[in-house]
């Protein structure tokens, strides 16, 4: 063994004890996911979470979340409010307890929550921790008690500020994030707490949820009496149903799954599982036990009907998954996360009771409406065909190497770069642009694949069509990750994968196709950071000897107001397309990292974004004519 001349000191004066919350500021990560605008986020929700879990308790109907415009935000409910009283092994008022002690609250003993999505119990002492400033205003018995904190620290012992309203109660919480930890140009956005309030409200129901942000202005309130089902309904307001809602609400042993099933003429799947309402992005035994138990009854009933021949296989859970939509909403009094940030649901009971519950609704359903069960059937039969298909399509393609016989259009022109890290695709639309494309990028690291055309439009689309289709299949061979199922991203090829098109209509629609295609099939390039969006520039500006590029009508114009002359007097040039720039243009604008600017994509909330995809690249008209009439006037850089 190699002794190291200066070892490092490892003795009893190196252990490091980390004092009350110091360990959060220190390891953020653990405790919200990180320091960036996904967990900036995860401190209102986790705020609010407390909230929702007075809800369940059935002591709350009242949320309010304001962002102000300094960015702290304010969540008030009209709950019993947490208790002010003197905690008998701490000594300090329990408001206190529970704002600076890690793994304090109502939650453990079982007397105060039958349910609740809180449980760490590291919730408010987290996000106090992580604040500039945190204040809490408590009414409870009649008074209102204030207590203010700083970066986790109590600046005051907790004090009567005035008197409530007969019987009114509940808790009025004020933090602003600390911008030493969470750095950075970040802010709170509208939509994104707008889908996760929303999806609340779904699952919690009776509870009003308002939210109002008093920097532009903007309030929305959210309150479904249907509950789940009237998420599925939501869900498929632009899809053709193929029968009612299969909704089904038991307890068993404590535990009450709630589920709510529909299937339509769509072909993806669109399943959302909550654990205590919070949404489990990542699944768990709850998803697992309801896939299991639709697999499982379709086939019985198929069986039993005569609709499935002796010699037909059973549906796979593939087959029965084609144009699902569904929510499983589970609630628990002992849930376990996979981690803090409560992507997975753990615990091994849920599966058996979820099946036993949806297996009993929905075969009853089935039993019942011969009429809906035989089309939903028919459709798995469909799937089923249609899944064999693109079982050897998707072989065929797989056999098929980038770099062996499949005949790229415009021919992959790829890079020296071996290691996927340091290498990246431009998929660029036509031969002119991949021709400019090709001359000028850095051929060390950087590939390009020219689309001859627009791809196939993936969402009216099953997968052996899709993988019929030249371009997708060379997209799919250039990658090497698979698709679909087989999706893997060990074989990718290219750390970053770059969508740059035209900055017109036809490089819009492009756009869009290929990020329906990544979004349906390939969602794992998106979620773990892959996926990217080029921006060309929209204007060359010269004037005598400066040339300047401008990417917006606003920088157009502050370049023009930067050379102090008027807009007659420079030359200015419209790129409606990359191949009018010329390689060096390209490079420098466009391709070059030490200039370029990428839009990374990214699916904060996969419910949004599967409604979104579903509105404007399905079969439904009127909904996609009705959002184009809405968003016109939003519209920039139009060419026509």
């Amino acid at each position: 063994m190699t002794k190291s001349v200066n070892p490092v000191s490892y003795d009893a004066k190196d252990i490091q004890v980390l004092e009350g919350l110091e360990a959060v500021r220190r390891r953020p990560g653990m405790y919200v996911g990180g320091t960036d605008i996904k967990a900036l986020h995860h401190l209102v929700y986790e705020v609010v979470d407390n909230s929702i879990d007075e809800a369940l308790a059935g002591v709350c109907d009242q949320i309010s979340v304001i962002i102000h415009p300094d960015r702290s935000v304010t969540v008030e409910d009209n709950g019993r409010g947490i208790p002010v009283d003197i905690h008998p092994q701490r000594g300090v008022p329990a408001l206190e307890v529970v704002m600076t002690t890690l793994h304090a609250g109502g939650k453990f003993g079982g007397g105060s929550y039958k349910v609740s999505g809180g449980l760490h119990g590291v919730g408010l002492s987290a996000v106090n921790a992580l604040s500039e400033w945190f204040e809490v205003e408590v009414m409870r018995e009649g008074k209102i008690h204030f207590q203010r904190y700083e970066r986790g620290r109590p600046m005051a012992p907790v004090k009567v500020i005035g008197k409530t309203p007969d019987g009114a109660s509940g808790t009025r919480q004020t933090f602003k994030y600390d911008e030493t930890i969470f750095s950075g140009e970040l802010d709170y956005r509208f939509d994104t707490l707008v889908q996760r309030f929303r999806e609340m409200a779904f699952v919690t129901r009776g509870v009003r949820i308002r939210l109002v942000d008093e920097r532009d202005d903007h309030e929305m309130t959210f309150y479904f009496e249907g509950g789940i089902t009237s998420f599925v309904r939501y869900l498929n307001r632009n899809r053709e149903a193929l029968h009612p809602v299969v909704h089904v609400e038991r307890e068993i042993d404590g535990v009450t799954i709630d589920a709510a099933v529909q299937y339509t003429d769509a072909y993806a799947e669109s399943v959302y599982a909550f654990a205590n309402t919070i949404n489990t992005i990542d699944g768990g035994t709850h998803l697992t036990g309801l896939r299991m138990a639709l697999t499982r009854t379709i086939n019985d009933y198929a069986r039993r009907s005569g609709l499935l021949k002796d010699n037909d296989a059973n549906f796979t859970g593939e087959d029965t998954r084609e144009g699902l939509t569904a929510i499983i909403s589970v609630k628990h009094p002992d849930p376990q996360f996979e981690s803090q940030t409560k992507v997975k649901l753990m615990n091994p009971e849920v599966q058996t009771y979820t099946q036993q519950v949806v297996n009993d609704a929905f075969g009853t359903f089935l039993e019942e409406n011969p009429t809906a069960a035989k089309a939903i059937v028919q459709k798995c039969l469909t799937s089923a065909r249609a899944r064999d298909a693109a079982r050897k399509a998707r072989d065929l393609v797989i056999r098929k190497s980038a770099l062996e016989s499949l005949t790229l259009p415009g021919k992959l022109a790829d890079c020296s770069e071996r290691d996927p890290s340091k290498s990246e695709l431009f998929i660029v639309e036509g031969e002119s642009a991949g021709g400019s494309a090709k001359q000028g990028r850095d051929r060390h690291f950087q590939a390009i694949l020219p689309l001859r055309g627009k791809i196939l439009n993936t969402e009216r689309a099953r997968l052996d069509k899709i993988l019929a289709n030249n371009e997708v299949k060379a997209l799919i061979s250039a990658l090497g990750t698979g698709i679909g199922e087989l999706f893997s991203l060990e074989g990718l090829r290219y750390g970053r994968v770059v969508i740059m098109t035209d900055a017109d209509v036809d490089g819009s629609h492009i756009r869009t196709l290929l990020l329906t295609f990544f979004f349906r099939y390939m969602q794992p390039l998106i979620e773990n950071g892959h996926l990217y969006i080029a921006q060309p520039p929209l204007y060359r500006i010269q004037y005598r000897q400066q040339v300047r590029f401008a990417y917006t009508e606003a920088e157009r114009e502050l370049i023009i107001k930067e050379l102090g002359v008027s807009g007659d007097r420079v030359n200015l040039q419209r790129y409606k397309g990359l191949g009018e720039m010329n390689p060096e243009q390209l490079w420098d604008t466009t391709m070059d990292p030490a200039n370029r600017t990428l839009l990374q994509v990214s699916i904060e909330d996969a419910a949004a974004a599967d409604r979104t995809f579903d509105m404007l690249m399905g079969s439904q008209v009127s909904p996609r004519r009705r959002f184009i009439q809405t968003h016109a006037k939003d519209v920039r850089n139009l060419d026509v």
